[in-house]
């Protein structure tokens, strides 16, 4: 029984012991947690953004022009076939296949107008020359009137008057008849001819839009243009232009060629930090595919407009880094992660951005170890930290959070705040 009791208490006291000591290092951890501390050396302002990879320059693989300058309406061209993106081929290799179903009635279509016209035509000429053939004849034949009638007139000089009278009336109503059919086969000709004509346009239409249809069609067999690695076009969503996809008729891209000696790194930075980046700035790129391995690059371009992403409420300012140098390694649409240094300062006393309070004024504070409302100077800030310029000492310890007691702080640096006054007013 007493051995019972000595292993209660035992064990008993040794619990104690036990939430004693983890009370003490708890409590020791949520104090350090309270605090961070000044810290003294090299600062770097920077913005981090994933990007993704892009040739600077790039050869276009087009689908052939179906709207402009063709006598016909256009219909929206689906990629049928496709090779595999990444595919490295060369000069007139294969690249692609267009969905022919449409323009192939139309073509039969116009093909069977066309052999129509031409029958027509045919056919037109046929009974043109029948008829005209017959309008000769008949000119003729009457040209063989008249002199009949000249004959008559001239046998009846003879003749009584009435005879006589008879006969030139005679000769007269035949020279008239000779005129009308002259006139008559003038004027069948003259409409012949524009007949023809105009069947003949039409004919001549039809068939340069046969023309213009085929030509069209020998386009559907997509080919490269020159040699290079294919890298599927994204439209303006983002989304790669593949088998199934309709091109777009303002452009015609339906891949590219890029030339992998020069890349980029396509980013957005908000409209809130557009402001502070610049080209020629540094920016460190990892890229996700090799995430031991760090390149090096410049901002190159900075866009003077905004734009409204589909994943986005904000606006945001689409940016080009140009790697420095190339890297077999690296491919067009791999994921990036860009740092774009935006300033790097020496010798500086930073804490986190967070340590740091403000009065209704703007006037910067910060809580101390020590029970004291420091009020500070800040200079430029990062994502995490914000520099002190002054009013801290490196290793000064501050409060991370408000104090519960902060009323009974005792307030020192006030000869700073006409500095901060003075920024303000200058900021303005």
């Amino acid at each position: 029984m007493k051995r019972t009791i000595i292993i209660t208490l035992a064990v008993f006291v040794f619990t104690m012991i036990a939430l004693y000591v983890f009370n003490k290092l708890t409590s020791r951890q949520d104090r350090n947690l309270m605090f961070a501390e000044a810290v003294k050396g090299d600062f770097e302002v920077s913005i981090s953004t994933p990007g993704e990879i892009l040739a600077e320059n790039a050869i276009d693989i087009k689908a052939p022009e179906v709207s402009r300058g063709r006598d016909f309406r256009a219909q929206p061209l689906r990629i049928t076939d496709m090779v595999s993106e990444g595919t490295v081929v060369k000069t007139g290799d294969y690249v692609a296949t267009l969905d022919r179903t449409q323009y192939d009635n139309t073509l039969k279509d116009e093909r069977e107008r066309l052999n129509e016209y031409r029958n027509n035509i045919e056919m037109k000429k046929m009974d043109t020359a029948v008829t005209l053939t017959n309008l000769r004849n008949n000119i003729r034949n009457q040209l063989h009137t008249v002199e009949e009638a000249e004959i008559t007139l001239q046998n009846s000089k003879y003749e009584p008057p009435a005879t006589i009278r008879q006969a030139e009336i005679n000769l007269e109503k035949q020279k008239r008849l000779l005129e009308q059919r002259k006139r008559g086969y003038e004027l069948r000709l003259a409409q012949v001819k524009r007949d023809l004509i105009r069947q003949n346009m039409y004919y001549n239409r039809i068939e340069r839009r046969v023309a213009s249809l085929e030509e069209v069609l020998a386009g559907f067999t997509i080919t490269a243009p020159s040699p290079g690695m294919v890298v599927y076009k994204r439209d303006r969503r983002g989304t790669k232009i593949k088998i199934g996809s309709t091109i777009n008729m303002a452009d015609r891209i339906v891949a590219t060629l890029p030339d992998l000696s020069s890349l980029l790194s396509r980013i957005y930075i908000s409209e809130i930090e557009i402001r502070k980046v610049k080209p020629g700035q540094n920016v460190e790129i990892k890229v996700d595919a090799f995430p031991n391995k760090v390149f090096t690059g410049k901002v190159y371009t900075v866009a003077n407009i905004g734009e409204q992403l589909d994943n986005s409420d904000s606006k945001v300012f689409e940016v080009m880094v140009k790697f420095d140098g190339s890297d077999p390694d690296l491919r067009p649409a791999m994921t990036t992660s860009n740092k774009v240094v935006i300033q790097r300062y020496s010798d500086v006393i930073y804490i986190p951005t967070e340590c740091v309070h403000a009065e209704t004024d703007g006037i910067p504070f910060v809580y101390t170890r020590d029970k004291t409302k420091q009020i500070v100077v800040t200079g430029d800030a990062n994502d995490k930290h914000i520099i002190i310029e002054q009013g801290l000492k490196p290793k000064q310890s501050v409060y991370i959070m408000t104090p519960e007691n902060a009323d009974e702080f005792i307030v020192r640096g006030e000869e700073l705040k006409e500095i901060n006054h003075e920024r303000m007013t200058a900021s303005k």
